[in-house]
């Protein structure tokens, strides 16, 4: 339903808008355009004229908009969105271009659309198939701008990670499976932006990480006094669900975990107190310590 989804989502980013009053905005989508890009195209072109020509974001007289909507190519498409809104008080802005090795001022409002392979303003990649080969066609990859305001220069990463194709797979280790492609990969951007070929700026990396928490550290915490039963397809033999079941209270079952279900008998457990009772299982960025702070996370998940 992009029609109402986008109403009440532009609402409340102009009400951040209003509230925060920032001078340089910086927006990053990922799978711009649904799963369904063909049909879904024109709702992005709508998003992005509803966000350049409404009434709170006049102040905002300079913009840049970075849509990969090259869905045909598969080699290259990420389905990636990058907008940046500069307020008219911010004075000489420039935009590093990534060929010409130069910054360039920043004018007026462009959108840059389809193979954004060939702007070199940006710097653009999909991850390499062998990634995530369970994933017949990943989207997966990061566009990279670099900035400068008042001679301080910075890089703003728009990234998209690999997801958990399957819960069940997903608990059977710790660190999964899953865990370990997604830190290949960020590690590969975070080599990329530091490496010999341009000047080293501050680096902000914002996206979908899709992080998971720790699966199998998560049930064995939740599940500690659990029964487990497996339940397999007759056709293959193969795992299909797992249902934890208490060993007493009349057998009341507690979990059913399946390839995309994970179903937990109470919830509360995952918004009390924002689910900071769950955050010793957030485990993901460790690896990264050195390299990549995390703000504190202050929502539920």
């Amino acid at each position: 339903q992009p029609e109402n989804l986008q109403k009440n989502w532009l609402r409340e980013f102009y009400q951040v808008v209003h509230t925060h009053k920032p001078h340089f905005m910086a927006l990053h989508c990922q799978e711009f355009g649904g799963k369904n890009y063909e049909a879904s195209m024109s709702h992005v072109d709508k998003f992005v004229k509803e966000l350049l020509s409404s009434d709170a974001m006049k102040d905002y007289n300079r913009a840049r908009v970075y849509l990969d909507e090259n869905y045909k190519s598969q080699e290259h498409f990420t389905a990636l969105g990058s907008f940046y809104f500069l307020h008219e008080s911010l004075k000489n802005i420039y935009q590093f271009d990534f060929k010409a090795k130069k910054y360039k001022k920043v004018t007026g409002k462009e959108i840059y659309s389809d193979t954004l392979e060939s702007t070199p303003m940006l710097e653009k990649e999909k991850f390499p198939q062998d990634y995530f080969p369970e994933c017949k066609w990943s989207r997966k990859g990061f566009i990279r701008t670099r900035w400068c305001i008042t001679d301080c220069a910075f890089d703003l990463v728009n990234i998209h990670l690999f997801h958990d194709a399957s819960n069940l797979i997903a608990w059977e280790t710790s660190p999964s499976v899953y865990s370990g492609i997604r830190h290949k990969a960020l590690g590969y951007v975070l080599d990329r932006i530091i490496d010999q070929r341009f000047e080293k700026v501050s680096y902000f990396v914002f996206g979908d990480f899709n992080f998971r928490l720790d699966a199998k550290a998560v049930v064995e915490t939740l599940c500690a006094k659990a029964t487990m039963q497996t339940i397999r397809a007759a056709d293959t033999n193969e795992v299909v669900k797992l249902i934890f079941r208490e060993s007493d209270n009349d057998r009341k079952v507690m979990l059913q975990l399946e390839k995309k279900l994970f179903d937990y008998f109470n919830q509360d457990v995952f918004r009390d107190n924002n689910g900071t009772a769950l955050l010793e299982f957030d485990r993901e960025l460790s690896v990264f310590k050195d390299r990549l702070y995390e703000l504190d996370i202050s929502f539920p998940p």
